[in-house]
């Protein structure tokens, strides 16, 4: 598996790149489909509490690794989405995305970015992101096929 410092490197770089203030890294669990955090930036305790694992489907990188696509909105304060946990709004994240992590067609995690700001990322940033992403999951799937 990545390093941690790996991890948070990734994830500091994904953060400045977007011009964000907060993100993201969990890691597919290998034998369920449960998501585990890695790594983090500037989310609150509680928060980080709720999203220490994230079940398939549920909350934004639940989501995003079941349909194996982008979830993003504009403003999580505002948003009635069922995909937003309530502790979400307690980040005082406004616009956030979330990517698979792809190591080819397997998703083996999420990446998620957020602002503080009403924000849309654009389709160049997704696209951005999504590479960032695939890179990471490459390079997990050559240590876990290693280890």
């Amino acid at each position: 598996m990545l390093d941690t410092t790996t991890l948070d490197q990734a994830l500091q770089k994904a953060i400045t790149k977007l011009c964000a203030n907060s993100g993201t890294i969990h890691i597919r669990d290998a034998d369920e489909l449960v998501l585990h955090l890695v790594a983090s930036r500037d989310v609150p305790q509680n928060v980080l509490d709720v999203v220490r694992e994230v079940p398939w489907g549920k909350g934004m990188a639940g989501l995003a690794a079941q349909l194996a696509e982008p979830v993003d909105y504009c403003n999580l304060q505002n948003s009635t989405s069922p995909e937003i946990h309530p502790k979400a709004r307690a980040t005082g994240t406004r616009g956030a995305v979330v990517v698979p992590m792809m190591n080819g067609a397997e998703v083996v995690g999420t990446i998620g970015i957020g602002c503080r700001s009403e924000r849309s990322f654009s389709a160049q940033e997704i696209r951005w992101l999504l590479e960032f992403g695939r890179k990471l999951a490459s390079d997990f799937g050559e240590q876990r096929m290693a280890a």
